[in-house]
């Protein structure tokens, strides 16, 4: 019967409440590794709605890490909120999560929600992450990883930031850096989760038609922030912030040596922010992911001071 219902639940690309306590005790024997710090806890998972193994079977290795930071509560909703990090070209997972400081910068914005981090192609000049392509795909992953989380065995290793009384997925924030825009593209398309916002790190070379529809589906809860160095991003982000701005929408832009107000990050609809970091460290050596964090509708726990200070500059 467990079996039924789980797979009706996920074929329906549906996100379930809390599993029963027998498929939650089976969902710990997914966690490969545990690794606790003062940041918080973060867990090697080896999941089957991982990207991969995929049906091309180019790639093999089911790795998803899921990094739980100390200031997380569940909320009045009991749902999850999550931030789901899609990595570029030649590189892994975990490294990453490591070198684009995820962690740090989840930690840093105080944001009660878990980091997702799914292992694509493995130091690969690709950007297709198998089964996270396919809709509905996103959800399936989300889902089981919310399974894992309930699990006692991780209940344990998380304390006062245990999820095991989690009544499924909340809201869902993307982050892609350099090529990870092709899967963040394909999720905002048909990934069956309730994604509020995209954050794209140097990493706008093309899909712009499906980012440009993601806004334009609900203009009101719907957000999009690209951060560009140079190039082809800058060059796609200009031309998605003029067709956004024709539609209506409420547009912020950096010029020159002007940087977006805190203000102006979160009520920006599209925010095109004119990077001072390299391609390769477009994600942290401003704290981008950790001020787009501040600034979004994710409910933080403790950021009220970054928030009170409204016409300081985005960039500290």
């Amino acid at each position: 019967m467990l079996r039924r219902d789980l797979l009706l639940c996920l074929g329906a690309g549906a996100v379930c409440a809390a599993l029963p306590r027998e498929a939650a005790a089976a969902s710990a024997k997914k966690i490969v590794a545990i690794e606790s710090s003062k940041l918080g806890t973060t867990f090697e998972l080896s999941l089957a709605n991982a990207p991969f193994p995929a049906s091309s079977g180019a790639y093999t290795d089911p790795t998803v890490l899921v990094f739980v930071p100390l200031q997380v509560r569940l909320g009045k909703s009991k749902k999850v909120e999550l931030v789901v990090h899609f990595h570029g070209h030649n590189t892994t997972a975990k490294k990453a999560i490591e070198t684009h400081k995820l962690r740090e910068q989840l930690r840093a914005s105080r944001q009660s929600a878990v980091l997702v981090v799914p292992q694509g192609p493995v130091n690969a000049a690709d950007g297709d992450f198998g089964k996270l392509m396919l809709k509905g795909g996103l959800s399936r992953l989300l889902e089981e990883v919310c399974e894992v989380l309930q699990s006692d065995k991780a209940t344990k290793a998380l304390g006062k930031a245990g999820l095991g009384d989690a009544k499924g997925v909340g809201r869902v924030v993307v982050s892609g850096h350099s090529g990870g825009y092709r899967p963040a593209a394909a999720v905002v398309r048909h990934g069956g989760v309730d994604i509020r916002e995209v954050y794209l790190f140097d990493a706008l070379y093309g899909d712009v038609d499906a980012f440009e529809k993601f806004v334009l589906a609900d203009e009101k809860a719907h957000k999009l922030v690209s951060y560009y160095v140079g190039g082809v991003p800058r060059e796609k982000s200009l031309e998605l912030a003029n067709k956004l701005a024709n539609e209506g929408v409420l547009v912020k832009r950096e010029t020159g040596d002007k940087r977006l107000t805190r203000e102006e990050l979160v009520k920006g609809r599209a925010c095109f922010l004119a990077g001072k970091a390299t391609h390769a460290t477009a994600t942290y050596e401003e704290q981008a992911l950790r001020d787009c964090l501040l600034a979004s509708c994710l409910v933080g726990r403790g950021s009220k001071s970054w928030h009170e200070d409204k016409q300081h500059p985005r960039a500290t």
